[in-house]
């Protein structure tokens, strides 16, 4: 066996310098869009463009992810919808990468709440913890199913992760958030036939 099965391996090198320079790339490049979506959701409403939740990072420590708001009070906006649907409401999540508190590819953070419910709490699953969670992620792509299949899957990608492995899973991300993630998913089952 080449891990232990509570631990995590440990990152490759240079993930850490890829998630400054897509933070940096991300905050640069998308700083337009971003303007626009939190003016947009300013003016349908009235309510802050931000949302801010505590999740559960690297280690189990908490942090305060940042998403554009998709609610007001318990149902979705009209503007909230498109950007669920399209994975933009996750563009502030840049800064929490910036900041070290996230990284471009991982495990969904979750919030505490999450994970009594999914029965993540349990010490000998705490290698799921022992790496930043990601913006986007293998059970983010291809999970849906249940916790369990989507356990297995943030597990495969602890054990697999590479430089070429998470540039393919950003392009992944990318196509999804302009094509939708049916549309994608139809694609990649015709190609890997």
């Amino acid at each position: 066996m080449l891990f232990p099965p509570s631990a995590a391996p440990p990152r490759y090198c240079g993930k850490s310098t890829l998630d400054r320079l897509a933070a940096l790339s991300g905050c640069l490049l998308l700083a337009p869009l971003a303007a626009g979506i939190a003016v947009a959701t300013w003016l349908e409403d009235g309510g802050p463009p931000l949302f801010r939740q505590t999740r559960i990072g690297e280690g189990r420590r908490p942090f305060t992810v940042l998403k554009f708001r998709t609610y007001r009070g318990s149902r979705v906006t009209r503007l909230g919808g498109l950007l669920r649907r399209t994975g933009l409401d996750e563009l502030p999540q840049f800064i929490n990468v910036w900041r070290g508190e996230m990284s471009v590819v991982g495990p969904r953070p979750l919030t505490a709440a999450d994970i009594e419910r999914l029965r993540w709490s349990d010490p000998a699953l705490d290698w799921r913890f022992e790496m930043r969670p990601g913006i986007t992620g293998v059970a983010q792509l291809f999970g849906g199913r249940d916790a369990k299949y989507s356990r297995r899957l943030d597990r495969l990608y602890l054990r697999a992760q590479s430089l070429s492995l998470d540039t393919r899973l950003i392009a992944l991300s990318a196509a999804v958030n302009l094509l939708g993630k049916p549309r994608v998913r139809r694609w990649l089952r015709r190609i890997s036939v």
